[in-house]
Parts: structure tokens; C-alpha cells; sequence
């Protein structure tokens, strides 16, 4: 007998076609049969050693989040809540070009220190990896969610080339072609990249266009966070389609958004540079979250020359007077590459998190707001925050357009990504809410998406993105990532004011087959692993 059958769920599939009504039966982590109840009407039901009642809730395939940063949160938390409760059964790590495979020991501390904002420290976890094929065998000792993994460019670049602002060498270059073809062959699925951080940013387009072919080569896609989200936004989208044209790599654009009010209401301007791509034969796709705020870190704020040479350097720049002087010039006047070419508003940079808590009174206050409180200039209170916590605070910046994000997630190439920071006292939302904001407030609520689009948008999209042949829908012979939601309450729990707040709404999740959301409660089950590329 069979290990479960859903019964009366009504399923949509994940190919964006009408619901239907049936009992989904579930055996050795796959879907073994479809009973469709107008087709089977007075036949005999399937049954199986378990059984849930599906009645009133929506089966749909797991949410894939395109756009994820788990990388050291699936080994530090197995419970994982944050993106299980979402009905994630699938999230594509190594974002932004920086990340913890492939590195040697100098590499790794570097690593470490520069994106403490996004991951912490990792003073919890054993780094008992260096090569991206040992860091997914680490993924297969057991996760709650099952996990892909980009190259991160930069990363790459840090172990060939270092942090310094230069062209590599064409042994450099070479190192990192070869860099590149060992972590496909050990199981990425592309290559990412940080073009506005460091030091990934300081490749020419033809290093990436190289790099590139051998991202093609093996069948992968680039995933780039592109030079600019603000001035000169459409030119960078522009500068990636031609990149990767060049190189026949096929293309995903990370946190795909413009932002700024030098961007405002021109969403139709990036679909259209898009579309004409697209009819010209060009492999594009897209990921979004459904908020207008962005999250990084402050000092991926700073101008690129401040970040040369990696986190000790910055931290030696910002001590001393002059060359902070000029920092804050590039800042607040010029427009640092690193605030993408717009002068910093100090009052839509809300501190989101710290490393030291003795600085915690900061959190959740925007620099200008926590200058204020002290009478002080708002780049002072920036730059202590930076040395005092040794470049570690995380930031919310409010520069997003609500009708850019309508506009961009009704593309045909669009899948969600949460772009989920979970570290800080007060994370974005995003990373406890994307996919039921999704279904809550851009389905029910505002109507901008039906559900059936966009439960493709969230399934079917994203794995044909990563070409995996049996996830994505609901299928016989496919894998049984499945998740059951009720279509009237299921909602975002996480605001910011309470962004830590687990979703409504979503009371079963599968992965494998097996249970990680039961009745709304996250189970003990450790059912994800490592999602390797495939030709």
C-alpha cells in the first residue's frame, strides 16, 4: 500500500492551466497517481497508509525561491521555519556573487568577514569544505529544504585574482575558467555575480563574457546582481543581455526591480528591452520579491575604490580622516557606484541589524533618525556603525516603486526570490513572507496575478530555469515537493515592525514525500538535500 493520498485537494498543477478537483497519492518520495474526480467518478478511491483531507486547500507544487541566502542558515538551523512555513521545498543558493565555495583558508576568513551581514559570522559552524562539490555533500548530511547552489564570481575572483581593482592575467583568467568548470562539474547549477560589490565588480565584461562560456558550456545559467538598480539601471540590464548573448549563456536577472526616483513608473521600459531580447531568440528569465524595500549591507554602500582589497582595508580607509572625507563626498554628492550612482538619502537607510548588540539601539531606526537622537551628522553615525561592528550592520533601503513591482511580476519570464536576509534584530519581511505575500495580497487581494499564474510563477518557471526535469509540477513520476494552502487565508505573518512572524494560511508542506509542515507545525523532518545540475 501506498505511504499517502491527498484526498480532494484541488490541485494546481504549476503549469498555469485551470484547477481541478482529485486524490493525489504519494509513495517512495514521488507522485505516483493522479485520481481526477470528474474522470473517476464511481471508481474506487485510492487509499494509502495515510491520508490527509485536503478539502477546501489548494495543492500545489513547493515554491522554488530563485533568489536565496540560506547558504550557512540550512547547516546552522535545521528547523529552517522561515522558508518551510513558506511552502519553500527549494531555494538556489550562492547569490550576488559571493559565497563559500570554492575558497582556500585566505579566501574563506575574507569571505566571512565581508558578507557577515548576510550570513553572520559563521563562528557556529564547521567549515569542513572548500570546493563547491564538498560544500553540497555538507548540504546531504540533512536539511529541511532542499538547496542549489550558483558559482559566486566574486568569490572566484577573490581566490584567483584577490580584492584588488585590476584586469586579471591570462593565467588569472585561465584559473578562473578552470574555477568555473570545476564547480559545474561538481554540481552548480550557474554562476553568479555581485557587480556592485566587491570584488566581483571590478571584471570587465569580457572576463564575465569568458567565464560565461564556460557557464554555457555545461549547460548552466548567469544569474548577475548587475551594476546599477538606479542610474543608469536600463543600461546595466542592457550591458547583461548583450554579455551573455555574447557568450550563448542563458540569463537570469537577480532581484530584476528599478529602483530610485530617477526609475520611477519605468518598469515598462526594462519589459520592453526584454521582450525585443526575447523575440531576437535570447534565454532570459527574471525573479522578484513583492516589496518595495531592498536589504544588503551598509558597506555595499561605500564607492568601490573605498572597498579595494577587501574588509581590513576598508576598515583602515573609514579610520582615517581624509579618506573618509572623501568617502562621504562620494556618498552624499557624487553618487557612489556602490549606492548605484545616486547620492545617498540617509533617511531611507534603516539600520536592520548588527553583529555587536551592544550597538542594538540602532536597529530599526534609520541612520538619519538615530543621528538625530545623538546631534550629529547622519554620515558620523554611519561611519561608527561601520568600524564599531567591523562592517557587519545589515540595511533595509526604502528606494522601491509599488507599481514597478506590480508591472515586472506579471512577465512571463518572471519567478519569485525572496532575496531573504536572515540575519539582524530586524530582518526584511521578505525572508519570512515572499511566497504567501505572493498568494495573499497579489492574488487575492489586488488581483494582479490569478492564482493559477502565479503558482507558476513560483514552480513550473523557476525549475524549467533549472532544468529539472521531475520538480515543478504536480505530475505522476514527479517528485512529491507538494505544498497544500488555503486559498482564503493563506497571508504573510511578517511585517516590518514584526518581520520574524511565520505565515497563516499554509498547513501542509512535502519534501520528498515527506511531512516538514504538518498541521501547520514544523515536524522534525530533515527531508532536503542538494539539487545538483543536470544536463
Amino acid at each position: 500500500m501506498e505511504e499517502l493520498v491527498i484526498r480532494d485537494a484541488d490541485v494546481v498543477d504549476g503549469s498555469g492551466g485551470p484547477s481541478y478537483r482529485a486524490d493525489v497519492v504519494v509513495d517512495g518520495g514521488r507522485i505516483v497517481s493522479i485520481v481526477k474526480e470528474a474522470a473517476d467518478a464511481g471508481c474506487q478511491r485510492p487509499k494509502a497508509r495515510r491520508e490527509v483531507d485536503a478539502e477546501g486547500l489548494v495543492l500545489s507544487p513547493g515554491f522554488i525561491d530563485m533568489h536565496a541566502h540560506s547558504d550557512l542558515a540550512l547547516l546552522r538551523d535545521p528547523d529552517h521555519s522561515a522558508k518551510a512555513a513558506q511552502g519553500v521545498t527549494l531555494e538556489v543558493l550562492g547569490q550576488d556573487g559571493l559565497s563559500y565555495a570554492p575558497v582556500d583558508d585566505r579566501t574563506l576568513e575574507e569571505v566571512r568577514r565581508a558578507i557577515t551581514g548576510w550570513n553572520g559570522y559563521g563562528d557556529d559552524i564547521d567549515f569542513d569544505w572548500r570546493s563547491v562539490g564538498e560544500y553540497l555533500d555538507r548540504l546531504d548530511r540533512g536539511i529541511a529544504v532542499n538547496a542549489a547552489y550558483l558559482i559566486p564570481q566574486g568569490t572566484v575572483r577573490a581566490l584567483a585574482v584577490g580584492w584588488e581593482d585590476r584586469e586579471a592575467t591570462p593565467q588569472e583568467l585561465d584559473r578562473m575558467r578552470q574555477l568555473v568548470a570545476e564547480g559545474m562539474e561538481q554540481g552548480a547549477v550557474g554562476m553568479s555575480s555581485g557587480l556592485t560589490y566587491t570584488p566581483g565588480m571590478y571584471a570587465k565584461d569580457a572576463e564575465l563574457t569568458e567565464l560565461c562560456r564556460v557557464v554555457a558550456s555545461y549547460g548552466g545559467y548567469y544569474c548577475p546582481h548587475h551594476r546599477s538598480y538606479g542610474a543608469g539601471a536600463l543600461q546595466a540590464y542592457e550591458e547583461m543581455v548583450a554579455l551573455t548573448r555574447e557568450a550563448g549563456c542563458a540569463l537570469h536577472l537577480a532581484h530584476a526591480t528599478m529602483n530610485f526616483g530617477v526609475n520611477e513608473g519605468r518598469a515598462p521600459e526594462l519589459l520592453a528591452l526584454l521582450d525585443k531580447a526575447l523575440a531576437e531568440g535570447a534565454d532570459i528569465s527574471l525573479d522578484t520579491y513583492p516589496y518595495t524595500p531592498g536589504c544588503t549591507t551598509l558597506v555595499a554602500m561605500l564607492p568601490s575604490w573605498a572597498s579595494e582589497g577587501g574588509p581590513e582595508a576598508v576598515l583602515g580607509r573609514l579610520t582615517d580622516d581624509e579618506t573618509a572625507a572623501r568617502i562621504r563626498h562620494h556618498m552624499e554628492v557624487t553618487g557612489a557606484d556602490g549606492c548605484h550612482g545616486v547620492p545617498i538619502e540617509w533617511d531611507t537607510i534603516e539600520i536592520s541589524g548588527v553583529t555587536d548588540q551592544a550597538l542594538a539601539d540602532f536597529v530599526g531606526r534609520t541612520v538619519r533618525e538615530s543621528a538625530d537622537l545623538r546631534g550629529e551628522e547622519p554620515w558620523v553615525t554611519a561611519r561608527r556603525l561601520l568600524l564599531e561592528d567591523r562592517l557587519g550592520p545589515t540595511i533595509l533601503q526604502h528606494v522601491g516603486h509599488e507599481e514597478n513591482v506590480r508591472t515586472i511580476m506579471r512577465h512571463r519570464v518572471h519567478t519569485g526570490g525572496s532575496d531573504g536576509i536572515l540575519q539582524g534584530g530586524k530582518p526584511h519581511p521578505r525572508a519570512y513572507g515572499t511566497f504567501p505575500h505572493y498568494l495573499g495580497r497579489y492574488v487575492r487581494e489586488l488581483g494582479v496575478l490569478s492564482l493559477e499564474e502565479c503558482v507558476a510563477h513560483l514552480t513550473s518557471r523557476p525549475a524549467a530555469r533549472l532544468r529539472l526535469p521531475d520538480r515543478g509540477l504536480v505530475r505522476e513520476g514527479y517528485r512529491a515537493d507538494l505544498v497544500l494552502f488555503d486559498p482564503a487565508t493563506v497571508a504573510a505573518g511578517s511585517t516590518f515592525d514584526t518581520p520574524r512572524v511565520l505565515p497563516t494560511g499554509i498547513p501542509y508542506v512535502l519534501v520528498d514525500g515527506r511531512p516538514v509542515i504538518e498541521d501547520g507545525r514544523r515536524t522534525d523532518v530533515l527531508a532536503g538535500r542538494s539539487v545538483r545540475r543536470t544536463r
